[in-house]
């Protein structure tokens, strides 16, 4: 099931406790939820990403199931999931040195033809 996904160089940086194997696992999992949930995807910042997720209960826990797992490999992730007003995002932040991991889950993320947006001028989204 895994044998086609392969790993971005900015997706697992040497800072993650992950082991190897399970990377593409883990790769697997946020990408079926993107797929799953994710109607739109905004930059507003280099070290920050929103992404607006369709909202349910169950959508929101599993986001909120992944990122705890993935924060405690990747620590440097700040991850907040927010329900409100009948909505439900994800915000996600790195520190500056970071901001090549987010880019990629922001290409991950966005895969598929929904809508993005970027507050940077002539930065791909």
């Amino acid at each position: 099931m895994t044998q086609g996904i392969v790993l971005d160089q900015g997706w697992a940086p040497p800072a993650c406790t992950l082991p190897t194997a399970e990377q593409p696992l883990r790769v697997a999992e946020f990408d079926a939820l993107f797929a799953e949930t994710v109607r739109a995807v905004q930059r507003e910042e280099r070290e920050r990403l929103r992404l607006e997720l369709r909202s349910s209960p169950e959508h929101a826990a599993r986001a909120a199931e992944l990122t705890a797992r993935e924060n405690g490999c990747c620590s440097f992730f700040t991850f907040t999931l927010t329900i409100a007003g009948g909505g439900l995002t994800l915000d996600v932040a790195v520190p500056p040195e970071n901001a090549d991991v987010l880019d990629a889950l922001q290409a991950r993320a966005g895969a598929g033809g929904r809508s993005t947006a970027s507050a940077e001028a002539g930065r791909p989204v």
